[in-house]
Parts: C-alpha cells; sequence; structure tokens
C-alpha cells in the first residue's frame, strides 16, 4: 500500500486480520506530511463548524500498541479543532468506584453532545484487551463483551453518532526502537510505564487478542479501520483521512451566511463600509483541498 492508497476503504477491516503478516508500511516525505495535514486540518475545521448548532456529533476511537502514535494524532487534531466541541477522553484503569459499576457505564456521561466531536483515548475495547490478556476479567466476562460492545455501538449509530474506530499497527522491532526513544529522551520518559513493558512482553497474547478483537466487532455500521504506523507521518495522515471520509460525508461543508440580525448589529457598532457590508453579505466560498483526490497528488 502507497500514498497513493490513503482513502478510508483501504483501511476498512473486512476480515480476521493476521497482524504478523503486515509487512507494508509506508513512508512519507515531510514536504508531502506537511503538505497533506495541512489540508486536511482545514477540512476537519470546516466540518467543526458544520456540526455546531446541528444534531451531528462525532465518536472517534483510538486503539493501537503502546508507542503506535495515538497521542500524535490527538495533538493534531487538538491544534486543528476549537475546544470548546472537541474533547479527549484518555480512558485509564477504572477507579475503585468504576470498578464497581459495568465497564460500559463510565462511558456515558463522556459520550458527544450534539455539535461535538469526541475522542476516546483507548477505550471499552480494553474490556478484551487488556482485561483479557491481565486475567482483571474472566473467560465469561470478555467473550460476552463482544455482543455487549456490538449492541452498545449499535446504539451510539442508530441515535446519530457518527462512530469512527481506529486501530494503529506497528511491529514490535519499532515498538523496541520508540521505546528506547523515550528513555533517552528527558522530555518523554514520563510516557514509560510498568504496563508498557509488562504489555511488550506478552506480545503475542495482544496480537490475538486484538485480532479476535477485529474478527467480532468489526461491524457494517462500526467497522475498524486498521493502519499499518511504522511511519509516524504516514499513520497520522491515514487517521486524518479517515476522520475527514467519515466525519464530512453528506456534511454541507461551505462556511454558513451570517446572520441578518448580527449584520444589522455590526453595521451600526463597527461603522462598517459598503465594502465590507458586501463581504459579510457573500455566501461562505473558502475551498475544502481536502478532496478524495487530494490522496492522489
Amino acid at each position: 500500500m502507497g500514498t497513493a492508497h490513503l482513502q478510508s476503504r483501504f483501511f476498512v477491516v473486512r476480515r480476521r486480520p493476521r497482524l504478523a503478516a503486515i509487512k507494508a508500511h509506508p513512508e512519507m516525505d515531510f514536504a508531502d506530511y506537511e503538505r497533506r495535514l495541512a489540508s486536511l486540518q482545514q477540512a476537519l475545521q470546516l466540518i467543526q463548524q458544520a456540526y455546531l448548532g446541528t444534531s451531528e456529533r462525532a465518536l472517534l476511537v483510538l486503539e493501537g500498541w503502546d508507542t503506535a502514535g495515538k497521542g500524535g494524532i490527538v495533538r493534531r487534531l487538538g491544534w486543528a479543532l476549537d475546544p470548546r466541541s472537541f474533547k479527549v477522553h484518555p480512558i485509564a484503569a477504572p477507579d475503585q468506584h468504576e470498578h464497581a459499576q459495568h465497564y460500559l457505564q463510565r462511558f456515558w456521561c463522556r459520550l458527544p453532545e450534539q455539535g461535538q466531536i469526541v475522542t476516546f483515548d483507548r477505550s471499552w475495547y480494553g474490556r478484551v484487551l487488556v482485561e483479557r490478556v491481565e486475567g482483571f476479567a474472566s473467560g465469561k466476562e470478555w467473550r460476552r463483551a463482544y455482543r455487549e460492545i456490538n449492541e452498545f455501538e449499535r446504539m451510539l449509530v442508530d441515535s446519530g453518532v457518527r462512530l469512527v474506530k481506529l486501530f494503529l499497527h506497528i511491529t514490535p522491532n519499532e515498538q523496541v526502537r520508540r521505546f528506547r526513544d523515550r528513555l533517552v529522551d528527558p522530555l518523554k520518559r514520563w510516557k514509560l510505564s510498568y504496563e508498557d513493558f509488562r504489555n511488550r512482553a506478552r506480545w503475542s497474547d495482544y496480537e490475538t487478542a486484538i485480532e479476535d478483537m477485529m474478527e467480532e466487532t468489526a461491524t457494517k455500521h462500526a467497522p475498524w479501520h486498521l493502519i499499518p504506523a511504522d511511519n509516524k507521518p504516514y499513520g497520522r495522515i491515514a487517521a486524518l483521512r479517515i476522520l475527514v471520509d467519515r466525519l464530512g460525508k453528506d456534511v454541507a461543508l461551505e462556511p454558513r451566511p451570517i446572520d441578518p440580525g448580527i449584520l444589522k448589529q455590526a453595521k451600526r457598532s463597527l461603522r462598517l463600509s459598503a465594502a465590507d457590508i458586501r463581504r459579510a453579505s457573500q455566501p461562505g466560498k473558502r475551498k475544502v483541498r481536502a478532496r478524495r483526490n487530494a490522496s492522489k497528488r
């Protein structure tokens, strides 16, 4: 898969994946990356603006190996989107109160409201990943979770939530390289934890759990997108491309015309010139550069 194949359909999981068999991790040069990033961030801004004041809402579920680049994607979303309607929830182990509840309960109060775009940095899939592998959930509990998750996601989609699920895959060797980078960089050491090395020691167990997860929960209404992410620029652009495709589908992205009442008040308060009034009265014609064929440049 080269950089020409950056449309979301190329990443959709349609059958049980074999992670160890993924050998193609495309690279992207920095100049190409920066051009694509600016275009996609602009498109995301227009999508966010189009959602405001409507019933549209979106939820990004971001999963992946430790060091796979989830944080880098979240930061680039944060640089582009207004925090008043863009929310990020980093999901850690449940606390004592949450542990006494059903594992899905703590996610309910964090679901997107109308007009919002919400990101879960890790999610309810911890039930069938870390809780399964580390023995925090019984076999009966994590096997039952596949059905519970599918029903939960079906309900979200039926209620109007645009649900996007991304999994960032890196190779074991690339993870070792990134762990070493974090260890020697004083500004990145805070990211390292005991759990990182515990999980690393059980790579094959997690690999099986991830493949099972995708086989059981990649549905038509909530498909998984599997991104080969050894190359960070490629992984970021692939993730943002998928988001633009999914969140912007059938959404009018032209900026809305100004409210006549606001224009009338501005005319009185700001002493606008005739030229200013004409420009403010014109419909939005801001060009959206992140077209589908932009991925073919």
